[in-house]
């Protein structure tokens, strides 16, 4: 049953107690054992070296030992998994039961591994049974354990209700439920699917419910489905003054067909160990990940079309070193959460401010100081200014690397390598004298020292030698500016894009139009209509043609071939949480 985590079960950056009290004379605040937990649990956390709650655990313990409810805001790294993993192992009988006392529901397969694994070592001297199950792997496995018997179950939304629906995952014992970074997952578009579990679970339960940020999606569901929740905030560690921060933030602006080029000329002076490049469409992603591999970069692709297999083994490959980058969607790197990573690079400004600082998250932790790169097109700059004002920490917007800055880079890395071979000592070096002895019977030292130099650094690669030209800036226009109203809409019927022309009842030469069966009631814009397109499909969003909104549906052009391209993609999908009917408009089905 445990083979399902124990691939993962060392895996660094799992979010657990943390680990910063280890070494340190005595605590200041409440021990674990302070906080009433159970001796089994207590003498785990003794064997793992653990000491001193952090803020989450001790705020969070004792209400959920107290069987309160609990409304959780806390971000990835501040030890909420400890918060209610520990609570509730209390429910688990000694030497493990047959049905599950607790169900935990995160979004992604990664972190259901995480989670397990954290409730495995937590439970080991309690034999709790931990499975995580998950999609994207055959269900055979998952239906055989939980009918041997299981005691906690961590599920991906999907999974758990299909589990549910075949009546192999019983919840009438479960004694608390926790949606774990339920922000997440109401973005991924499984609000119906949380609806629907919480549905099915015992109606005396105990809810938790951890998030990242608090939108009132979240709020609605604390009062649909919680008791008056005990509510707890932790802010994110703020940088002491006169502290370098965690993550420094640079922007580049560029024109949009520079961008790749300006990607690798970035890269090569930053030199990460180990990155991720978020990208908005898989062909984004194709695309850079060839271009960056011509460009002798390790690197792969993560997106929708690839398999759970391979996204398994990309993730193994940066891992282990043997692949440098990962390009990746936003929705694929969901749940990503890889220790080494030195860089979070947006190759696209995030439509949304949050989106960026989930991104920016997964590098500068434990101290550690991690980068944060973006690629900006001048007319994405607004979409930085959003995100300043979200972090209350500004990004800086420097010019892109010329050729003369990447020359020099080059010569200063082929001085350091030199530099270090001599600092080595003299037995490597030994063993090339015969060739120097020869080359300074005929050449002056200097003149061999160059020519050797010189070779180190063409072994670089070749050098960039086209500058790439500075974008043109506009003036940024104030939101009130023009004949548009409030987000962009238009007087009439509804919003329309593509260069700002009207739209028209004659779709454009080429174009097909679009019937999706969501719109304004729904609280859908233009830009939601273009991002699950693009996002979902092989669709560029520079290629969607006019968009029309009206009250309860929308009309959408897009490439004729591609057409039933999209329809297919974004059957099952959701747009603004809401799982909406798309197909040909019955005006061009009936040509």
């Amino acid at each position: 049953m445990l083979d399902d985590v124990a691939t993962d079960l060392d895996e660094p950056g799992t979010d657990e107690v943390g680990t910063d009290e280890v070494g340190t004379d005595e605590p200041t605040g409440p021990t674990f054992a302070d906080l009433g937990l159970r001796a089994e649990v207590l003498r785990a956390l003794d064997g793992l070296g653990y000491e001193a709650p952090t803020p989450i655990q001790a705020e969070s313990i004792r209400p959920l030992l107290a069987g309160a409810d609990l409304l959780g805001q806390a971000a990835t790294g501040t030890g909420k998994t400890a918060a209610f993993a520990l609570p509730l192992l209390e429910h688990v009988p000694a030497g493990g039961g047959r049905t599950p006392v607790a169900l935990v529901v995160v979004p992604t397969r990664e972190l259901a591994l995480q989670v397990a694994r954290a409730v495995t070592r937590y439970g080991q001297h309690v034999g709790a049974k931990v499975l995580a199950v998950y999609g994207g792997t055959p269900i055979g496995r998952q239906l055989r354990d939980l009918e041997r018997g299981v005691d906690v179950v961590v599920a991906t939304p999907g999974r758990a209700l299909d589990l549910i629906g075949r009546g192999a995952l019983r919840l009438d014992d479960v004694r608390t439920v926790v949606l774990d970074e339920a922000d997440e997952m109401l973005d991924m578009g499984f609000t119906e699917d949380i609806e629907e579990i919480l549905s099915a679970a015992p109606a005396e339960r105990q809810t938790v419910l951890f998030s990242a940020t608090m939108p009132s999606r979240i709020e609605r569901i604390a009062r649909q489905h919680q008791r008056e929740p005990v509510r707890i905030r932790i802010a994110k560690e703020a940088t002491p003054e006169g502290e370098a921060p965690r993550v420094r933030q640079t922007a580049y602006l560029v024109g949009r067909p520079h961008k790749v080029a300006a990607l690798g000329r970035v890269l090569d002076l930053e030199q990460p160990t180990a990155a991720i490049v978020f990208c908005r469409t898989r062909e984004d992603v194709d695309t850079i990940t060839e271009r960056l591999g011509a460009r002798g970069y390790r690197a792969e692709a993560l997106h929708g079309g690839i398999s759970q297999e391979q996204r398994d083994k990309v993730v193994s490959r940066l891992r282990a070193g043997a692949a440098q980058l990962i390009v990746a969607t936003d929705v694929a790197a969901r749940g990503l959460d890889i220790d080494q990573l030195s860089h979070v690079v947006n190759f696209d400004v995030p439509a949304a401010a949050e989106s960026y600082v989930h991104r920016i998250g997964r590098v500068g932790r434990a101290g550690r100081e991690g980068v944060a790169l973006t690629l900006a097109e001048p007319r994405e700059r607004r979409q930085l200014s959003n995100v300043e004002r979200l972090t209350g920490v500004p990004i800086t917007v420097a010019p892109l690397p010329s050729v003369a800055d990447l020359r020099a880079h080059r010569l200063s890395v082929t001085q350091t390598a030199v530099a270090g071979a001599l600092a080595d000592g003299r037995e490597d070096l030994e063993r090339v004298r015969g060739a120097l002895d020869a080359l300074l019977s005929e050449h002056s030292a200097e003149d061999v020292a160059l020519a050797a130099l010189a070779l180190a650094h063409a072994a670089q690669g070749a050098v960039d030698d086209q500058e790439i030209p500075a974008p043109e800036l506009r003036p940024q226009r104030s939101r009130t500016d023009g004949p548009r109203g409030r987000d962009g809409e238009r007087p009439g019927r509804g919003p329309a894009v593509r260069g700002g022309r009207p739209v028209s009842k004659a779709t454009a030469p080429g174009n097909t139009r679009l019937f999706v069966g969501v719109g304004r009631a729904a609280g859908v814009r233009p830009g939601d209509l273009v991002g699950a397109i693009a996002n979902e499909s092989s669709v560029r969003g520079k290629d969607i043609g006019a968009i029309e909104i009206t009250e309860r549906f929308s009309l959408v052009e897009v490439p004729a071939g591609a057409a039933d391209d999209v329809v297919s993609a974004l059957r099952g999908s959701t747009i603004k949480g809401r799982r909406a009917q798309v197909r040909l408009d019955r005006d061009v089905a009936a040509r």
